[in-house]
């Protein structure tokens, strides 16, 4: 039997306040890479807020999260804590990563957060493989995997769900479908735009859900956890959503109109709940302004925190790259 979804006004609270975290972190990180204070590339979550607080929302602590390299919502959801994010994007050695990842490449081991990864569709094999250790360790955690819909197109998509299908592995496979992949819209570069009917060719079951309704999300995600738990099998999640900027810190998105984009922040993730709520008496201004006021300390105490973090001596460059020398006793 599949539980309902119980909604209250303080979980709605929550859920807003974890949103606004991931957006005004995502604002002030671009604005930090304008200073050259975080370098490199940078890829934002910003709109795409509801999924993660969504998913996260139903997992348990020994579920483990793998994700994409647009992570830093993933992983402040998850509950890493945005200091170590901000000085891993620093380049710091307080970073999660100790300053060895950057923005592409977060890893908490405390939350069982593995992380981002740079290639496309890359975190699809290490998500299977977990959840094959899973199941050999008998163990009842599952394994969330985010991707976007531009990595459908890799080999990687095609043999984890087909090994997680014959295998019978307790993955949770979270599609984040934003239209655009790098640059070329999903209509041009796929004949089956639908990506839970892909994953119904390989008998995994799977939903369709508005990934901008942050409920819709959490509610969609209870229902595929419980299968998974339920019958040992994996669960593919396809969550309809928009990023409202570049594909990168690089990108001139000169493959979309701003007419488009103007359209879908008008039901944005925060925008929506915050004028449902508003229309059903669940939030005053005065709660959002406190929830605003939270969010800013945070940000700036990891801004401080990113800031004093030290750089790596040149001479640990090759620690953690090679293994460590064997003398002949």
């Amino acid at each position: 039997m599949i539980s309902k979804l119980h909604i209250n006004r303080t979980h709605l609270l929550h859920q807003l306040k974890q949103m606004l975290r991931i957006r005004r972190f995502e604002e002030k990180c671009a604005e930090l890479y304008a200073l050259e204070k975080i370098r490199g590339f940078l890829h934002l979550y910003i709109g795409e807020e509801a999924v993660a607080v969504g998913v996260m929302s139903v997992l348990t602590a020994d579920d483990q999260v793998v994700a994409t390299y647009r992570e830093h919502g993933h992983a402040l959801a998850r509950g890493v804590s945005m200091g170590s994010i901000l000085a891993e994007m620093y380049g710091r050695t307080t970073g999660c990563s100790r300053g060895r990842g950057g923005s592409m490449h977060l890893f908490d081991r405390a939350t069982h957060f593995y992380g981002g990864n740079a290639i496309v569709g890359g975190g699809l094999p290490l998500a299977t493989g977990l959840a094959l250790a899973n199941k050999k360790m008998q163990r009842l955690a599952l394994t969330a995997c985010f991707f976007g819909e531009g990595a459908v197109a890799e080999g990687e998509f095609h043999e984890s769900l087909n090994l997680a299908a014959l295998w019978q592995l307790p993955v949770l496979f979270i599609c984040e479908n934003n239209n655009y992949a790098m640059g070329t819209a999903l209509t041009l570069s796929e004949s089956e735009t639908n990506i839970a009917r892909k994953a119904d060719s390989y008998g995994i079951a799977a939903t369709q859900v508005d990934g901008m309704n942050v409920v819709d999300v959490e509610a969609a995600t209870l229902e595929a956890t419980e299968f998974i738990h339920k019958h040992q099998k994996p669960y593919l999640l396809e969550c309809k959503t928009y990023r409202f900027r570049g594909h990168s810190s690089f990108d001139s998105q000169l493959y979309r109109e701003k007419e488009e984009i103007a359209l879908w922040e008008e039901k944005g993730p925060v925008r929506q709940l915050v004028q449902w709520m508003r229309n059903n008496s669940h939030l005053l201004d005065s709660e959002l302004d406190e929830i605003e006021k939270d969010v800013e300390k945070e940000i700036q105490a990891a801004v401080r925190f990113a800031e004093a973090g030290e750089w790596e001596p040149v001479e640990d460059l090759y620690r953690d790259v090679y293994s460590p020398r064997q003398t002949n006793s």
